[in-house]
């Protein structure tokens, strides 16, 4: 009997649609396509390509309320939030419509030679595992360099966001791209390391939590398959004395709150100086108790429910066990009543190293604040996590902010702004938050064969 998978309502519990997984066969087939496609998706110019992603921005923008209303549906994000989203898609789309032919141009390179150049050349299928906490964004920051690039892609996305991923597909079709260019696959995460091991697929990226970076990791190095991993993420934010406290306080909770709280980039560490701690508590507790949490579809809601029962679960264990070691609860850290996997804006403070909100990511909507003596300390403490993806200094004095932001270990350093994805930037981690790049030159290049050609 096929493998079910079910899509669950987080806001209700209620079970919303049931997908058969998909038999060896018909996976074999769908990476058979991906790869007889990619033979002819290769061969067109960059402006055939640029013209398809175009009309798949396009179609994105057609289907935007339906697509936003069914991420709200299967993990809660609240429905602005999912119109955003898809808009950001099309977006980046566009931009590589625009820019990707640039970024893959011949580069000339001086030597003895007649002449000399690198030219970047497709891989061929490329394998996406993508998590359900931004189901559309997630998935098109991967696939428009990829498929700018000449490659094509099989989708093997989170088990509880089934439904967006066939709707991926669907818009694709809709757009008018062959059919090859993109396809899903419906199967448990138990089945991945075979696809990674199927001679056909090229490369993987993965977007997901570090344990599963490493289980990818170790199935595509058996293979000798190019690997991107972006994976968790615990980022710090540095308070410093001369922040403009009322500013600082409205990035750190948007930072924090994005997503509901679960996003690899969303604030998680603040770090503050400790001539300011105390003025810092009081705003950024009252700040996040403003925050509304409640029916994803309700345009009031500013916090839908979590993505499911036993990840709300999981969070509510780490803030108990975080104040069992002494830490101190400003305001939620409860579990509410009713059904849904809802969790209330928190703040913990007085957190300490040895503390679970210290050393482990928090993905939802929980801030930990822990104290700095002085701005050194508070760049050794930033640093002193497994995590290395994002980071952000807050203060008046810009220049100084930048050259601390310059001994942070992380893909990027927001500087009076909150962590976020740009499609001009690239994005990505250090240490136990992966490697490789994606979105910006660098994602576009990622994919390719960096090729010399060389003319005596």
């Amino acid at each position: 009997m096929a493998d079910k998978i079910v899509s669950i309502n987080p806001a209700t519990g209620v079970a919303i649609a049931g997908y058969d997984a998909f038999d060896d066969a018909k996976v074999a087939r769908i990476v058979q396509q991906a790869y007889k496609e990619y033979n002819s998706w290769r061969l067109q110019t960059y402006k055939e390509r640029a013209q398809v992603l175009k009309n798949i921005a396009k179609q994105l923008r057609n289907s935007k309320e339906k697509l936003a209303i069914l991420a709200t549906k299967e993990m809660g994000k609240p429905i602005q939030q999912g119109r955003d989203e898809v808009e950001k898609c099309a977006v980046t789309l566009e931009y590589y419509a625009k820019d990707g032919a640039g970024m893959l141009a011949n580069e000339a390179v001086e030597t003895d030679a007649r002449k000399s150049y690198v030219t970047f050349q497709p891989l061929g299928v490329i394998l996406a595992v993508m998590p359900w906490n931004f189901p559309y964004w997630q998935v098109f920051r991967a696939l428009a360099p990829a498929i700018m690039a000449g490659n094509t892609m099989v989708l093997k996305h989170a088990s509880n966001v089934s439904g967006c991923a066939l709707a991926i597909e669907k818009v694709i079709k809709d757009a008018g791209a062959p059919k090859g260019l993109l396809q899903t696959i419906l199967v448990p995460s138990s089945r991945i390391e075979a696809l990674i091991a199927n001679p056909l697929i090229a490369g993987v990226t993965l977007t997901g939590s570090t344990a599963a970076g490493r289980k990818v990791a170790e199935a595509a190095g058996r293979n000798l398959k190019k690997q991107v991993l972006e994976l968790g993420g615990s980022d710090a934010y540095i308070i410093l004395e001369d922040a403009d406290l009322d500013a600082a306080v409205d990035i750190c909770v948007k930072g924090r709150l994005v997503n509901s709280g679960q996003s690899c980039v969303a604030a998680k560490r603040f770090i503050v100086i400790k001539s300011i701690k105390k003025e810092f508590e009081r705003r950024i507790a009252a700040k996040m108790q403003e925050a509304t949490y409640g029916d994803p579809m309700d345009p009031n809601s500013r916090i839908g429910p979590m993505a499911r029962v036993d990840l709300r679960d999981q969070l509510h264990e780490q803030v108990t066990k975080t104040l069992d070691k002494g830490a101190k609860l400003l305001c939620g850290g409860f579990v509410p009543e009713g059904s849904g996997a809802y969790y209330p804006p928190t703040v913990l403070t007085n957190v300490k190293k040895g503390m679970v909100a210290y050393e482990e990511e928090l993905f939802g909507p929980v801030a930990a604040i822990i104290e700095a003596k002085d701005e050194k300390d508070a760049v050794h403490i930033a640093n002193d996590n497994e995590y290395g993806l994002g980071s952000a200094i807050l203060s008046k004095n810009r220049a100084h902010a930048e050259k601390l932001a310059a001994g942070l270990q992380a893909g990027c350093c927001f500087i009076n702004d909150f962590v976020h994805s740009d499609p001009r930037l690239p994005f990505g981690g250090v240490k136990n938050s992966g490697y490789g790049r994606e979105i910006g030159r660098f994602g576009i290049r990622e994919f390719v064969n960096v090729k010399a050609i060389y003319i005596k």
